[in-house]
């Protein structure tokens, strides 16, 4: 079992990933204001988003793979390293040596091919897109391709820092990146237009790679270009490969078809969806994928330690925290999403309309907000027990959800057809993942389960009538503008938060404990 001193480390190392992401999420935001302002939701900003898909489409092909693969097999490399006497430091550096060469050489090949074939590419994920706008998504997706190897060169790097509990940088990442973004938009945008952001995609993604060599630097860690295929560490990772490809492509593969599905709708759905998902994760952002940091190396450690005890532990406490922070936030957005999206993006060239139609989709997307956490919380356990082959036999079976509710309720029902088929198929996963955890790890304990959705969800529901009650009374007295929308929101916000917590402590629920832990770990940091 981690010891006190480990599972502070994990904490606070949760805290500061947290901090860093919020600041990175914030400016992303901004970001996305920016882009909202200066484009809206039109035609131009659908071809830079099915362009900007083609390249994540590459990546997940091996970037993610071998990201969510290296990070536990150097984690055990630097474990035995340190409680061995005669542990090899340089093991995981020549790991790591094989791993970038490896990918960013393939990954190369891949774009070059796929800059040499982009229209025809394009026609097949934007059927939707004729003329100028299929000739300019072919364009913007030739210069962003160049992106690839840098991500991917980002993501290994960072993986090999988090591996060695170093997680500044990598959450530092989305600052730079975010900011001259921003600034392409601003400065360049109005003269270039989106191939301004195409530029500064590869600008920015530069900046990423650059913040992940501080961390390799420090830990000196020499890496050198290397072909050793017989490594026993990248043997490790390899293993995991496979299945962990094509679970990332079909992840990707259901954006692929949504946008392709939305081009068909009409124009503006695909930059709708885009703007709607970027409000519903930003919740994932902020917690999920900060405890998620953390949590990863201990659940390496946890697994190669064989203690399920503690496996079983850290895999509850992370749901938990994922249902009692997530499940309010889905209330607030299902009451809140019209006012919410013309407070963030209706500036500019955002009209009414175009908040309309990414209010829709943010009412259809809210059920997901907590799936998406909780799959993600199962899914890494499962890698780390190196269980990666059932997790993508559930992606298989969610993306055909997820494909045939686009054709179905997409193509009929629109944009909200479109939402509805991904929340869907994030639901099955969480679902089927968990049982799995826990039937064939034991990793999860499948009985308490849900008596804690059942009470962080009762809660939630109060909570959400409560919320949509002072809704209902402010409304008609506010009309539009950015202080109106703040004066609406803030108090259906605090009253939906403030009912939700005295219903946990009206059950005696455990997760209302959640608060209270995290400020003692943050008054006791102070005191040391």
């Amino acid at each position: 079992m981690l010891n006190v001193k480990a599972r502070s480390g994990i904490a606070q190392a949760a805290a500061l990933v947290t901090g860093l992401t919020a600041l990175s999420a914030v400016l992303g935001f901004l970001r996305d204001v920016v882009i909202a302002g200066v484009f809206g939701a039109g035609a131009q900003l659908d071809a830079f988003l099915v362009a900007q898909g083609l390249m994540n489409l590459v990546l997940a092909m091996i970037a993610g793979a071998m990201a969510k693969a290296t990070v536990p097999v150097l984690a055990a490399q630097n474990s035995a390293a340190q409680n061995s006497t005669e542990g090899d430091s340089n093991k995981a550096a020549h790991t790591l040596s094989v791993v970038l060469t490896v990918t960013l050489l393939v990954l190369g090949l891949g774009s070059l091919i796929m800059a040499l074939v982009a229209s025809s590419v394009v026609t097949v994920l934007a059927p939707g897109f004729k003329g100028a706008q299929a000739e300019l998504a072919a364009s913007l997706t030739r210069i962003v391709l160049i992106a690839t190897v840098l991500i991917s060169g980002t993501n290994l790097l960072a993986a090999a820092a988090e591996a060695h509990r170093r997680f500044f940088w990598s959450a530092m990442q989305g600052v730079p990146f975010n900011l001259i973004m921003i600034v392409a938009a601003v400065v360049f945008g109005p003269r270039y237009g989106v191939y301004a952001l195409a530029v500064g995609f590869v600008v920015g993604s530069g900046a990423r790679l650059l913040c992940q060599l501080v961390p390799i630097h420090a830990l000196r860690l020499r890496l050198r270009a290397s072909w050793d295929l017989k490594d026993p560490g990248f043997r490790s990772i390899a293993k995991l490969i496979p299945p962990l490809l094509v679970g990332s492509a079909l992840g990707n593969a259901n954006t692929m078809v949504d946008r392709a599905v939305g081009s068909m709708v009409g124009e503006g759905t695909i930059s709708a969806r885009s703007y709607a998902w970027r409000i519903i994760s930003l919740g994932q952002t902020l917690l999920v994928a900060s405890l998620l940091t953390a949590l990863y190396p201990a659940f390496g450690a946890a697994a190669g330690s064989r203690d399920l005890q503690e496996m079983r532990r850290l895999v509850g406490r992370g749901l938990s925290t994922v249902a009692t922070v997530l499940m309010p936030v889905w209330g607030f957005l299902m009451v809140c999403s019209v006012p919410l999206v013309a407070l963030v993006f209706e500036h500019g060239s955002f009209t009414p309309s175009d908040t309309q139609h990414t209010a829709t989709a943010i009412l259809w997307y809210a059920p997901a907000l907590l799936a998406l956490g909780w799959r993600e919380m199962v899914v890494r356990a499962s890698y780390a027990l190196g269980d990666s082959r059932r997790p993508v036999t559930v992606f298989i079976m969610a993306m055909t959800i997820n494909v045939v509710g686009d054709f179905t309720l997409g193509l009929t029902f629109g944009i909200a057809g479109i939402a509805a088929s991904t929340s869907l198929s994030v639901f099955f996963a969480a679902v089927a993942n968990t049982v799995l955890l826990g039937r064939r790890h034991d990793a999860v304990d499948l009985r308490s389960l849900p008596l804690m959705v059942g009470r962080t969800g009762a809660a939630a529901a109060v909570g959400t009538a409560a919320g949509a009650g002072v809704y209902w009374l402010l409304d008609p007295h506010l009309g539009t503008g950015l202080v109106n929308e703040i004066l609406l929101l803030v108090p259906v916000g605090l009253t939906l938060v403030a009912v939700f917590i005295g219903v946990l402590y009206a059950l005696r629920a455990p997760e209302r404990r959640l608060l209270g832990e995290a400020i003692d770990v943050v008054v006791a940091r102070r005191r040391r």
